[in-house]
């Protein structure tokens, strides 16, 4: 661990309890004066003063993450860098404002967002998209766009449910590989629901799952391997065998509105649906055993590579965490459909991506695995893993649809991958540069950019012609 200085948010966790140095002190069995140099960030939090503070107060301890700081770093920086008002504004500011009183650092995040959020409310109005009236103020977040914060906020791992799921397939005597036949039964025995394997020609346009409430009947498309049978039936018992808890996990969240509220609780089922398919001790430690082999991963739990990719971005259990995932799925046009965060990677909310990603290689060489070593522009350095997934109906002429699935993790877990065998992972150099997306990246000489990043001056000069679009004149040192 690296050294940690975080002595305002230790400030801020003592006055909000109430609490003196010396009083704070002895509850963490140190010395009055080396809590005064800790909140003062003349000495480092240590690994053991935090586990003392969650025994103490029970608190989770990502409030003093690097990860936590890394993502408000990010997004401090793009929200600054729509400040507009023509100041360059140093990485070692939004740095010292992130770590220093990252409750201002949110706060402005915040209004950014809700200032971009009313900027696009009046174009829409300007467009005739959206008409005006008495109740055309500036709406909430879209509710796919909450629930999508939900589960970052929550570093993509909801430990309830997974504590639930694990419970259930202990208890239910559920069998690693063939979930669906005991999914079947559990759904009979316990909550008087009949399954039936439907052609998909009988069922609703694209269903894959439909429940009757009043015959107590839940259809599932033959088109569906074993593994996705199961991972509809596993959603559908979510609603049966944990309402309490979905509601509870729904309220702490606190969604704007009932369409987020349901599109919330479908999400918690799906992740729960995860959690029995991959309980997961059992996950995990498969994972770690086949050195997260995604294809072996597959083929022991009978799921397809995007199932096992997004339950690998979910490995953060205390005390028995997986290797900390991002996962990502993105379309030909790079939309980016799914995204979640077990750490700190960014994902820009502004101009798109990266175009020099593999994520979007994927699509020029479908179903083959691609690897990545590649480096943000604060240099930090990842590993990324991506291959092209496709979904279908089945028949002659059916519809289907294709994506590229990522999955990346920080440098530093690269080497427990079976996949950075044969990368240069010391080598700064066999990094590819990449960025969170062309008006957020400060990288300079980029000849894929395809926006001047936000509150830089473009260079223009009639009598040079430059490889890189965009030249933009560099802050001084």
């Amino acid at each position: 661990m690296a050294k940690a200085f975080m002595g305002v948010r230790l400030q801020r966790l003592r006055e909000e309890r109430g609490l003196t140095q010396t009083a704070l002190a002895r509850i963490l069995e140190i010395s009055p004066s080396y809590l005064n140099q800790l909140e003062r960030n003349q000495r480092p939090l240590t690994v053991p003063l935090l586990l003392r503070i969650n025994a103490a107060f029970g608190i989770d301890v990502q409030i003093f993450s690097e990860d936590e700081e890394a993502r408000l770093v990010a997004d401090l920086r793009e929200a600054l860098s729509e400040a507009g008002t023509g100041e360059t504004i140093a990485m070692a500011e939004i740095k010292a404002l992130a770590t220093n009183m990252p409750a201002v650092g949110r706060a402005l995040v915040a209004l950014h967002r809700r200032g971009r959020g009313l900027a696009e409310r009046l174009d829409a109005l300007a467009s005739g998209v959206v008409p005006a009236g008495p109740d055309s103020g500036l709406p909430p977040p879209m509710p796919y766009e909450e629930v999508r914060d939900f589960f970052y906020r929550h570093h993509n791992h909801i430990a309830a449910l997974d504590d639930a799921a694990e419970r259930l397939f202990g208890e239910a005597g559920l069998e690693v590989g063939a979930v669906d036949r005991g999914l079947e039964r559990l759904l009979a025995d316990r909550h008087g629901i009949r399954t039936l394997v439907t052609d998909d020609t009988a069922m609703p346009e694209g269903a894959l799952r439909q429940y009757d409430g009043d015959a107590r009947t839940l259809r599932i498309a033959r088109s569906l391997e074993p593994g996705r049978r199961a991972f509809q039936m596993a959603t559908q018992l979510a609603f049966h065998q944990e309402p309490a808890l979905l509601l509870r996990l729904v309220e702490e969240g606190r969604f704007s509105g009932p369409q987020a509220r349901s599109l919330a609780r479908i999400g918690l089922a799906n992740y729960y649906a995860g959690a029995v398919v991959m309980p997961y001790r059992a996950f995990r430690e498969t994972a770690e055993a086949v050195a997260y082999d995604i294809d072996l991963l597959g083929q022991r739990f009978c799921t397809g590579f995007e199932t096992v990719c997004h339950r690998l971005s979910t490995l953060q259990r205390p005390g028995m965490p997986g290797v900390p995932f991002f996962f990502v799925r993105v379309d030909r046009a790079g939309n980016m459909s799914k995204r979640q965060s077990a750490t700190s990677f960014h994902f820009s909310r502004v101009g798109g991506t990266c175009p020099l990603w593999n994520v979007y290689e994927a699509f020029s060489t479908p179903g083959r695995l691609l690897t990545q070593l590649a480096r943000m522009p604060d240099g930090r350095a990842y590993l990324w893993i991506a291959r092209t997934v496709v979904h279908g109906r089945s028949g002659y002429g059916a519809p289907s649809k294709s994506f590229a699935v990522g999955l990346g993790c920080d440098i530093q877990h690269a080497g427990r991958l079976i996949y950075s065998r044969g990368l240069a992972l010391g080598d700064p150099d066999a990094a590819t540069p990449i960025g969170a997306g062309c008006k957020v990246c400060e990288r300079p000489y980029c000849p894929q950019r395809a926006f001047p990043p936000i509150g830089r001056t473009v260079t223009v000069d009639e009598s040079l012609s430059r490889f890189e679009p965009y030249p933009v004149a560099q802050p001084p040192v």
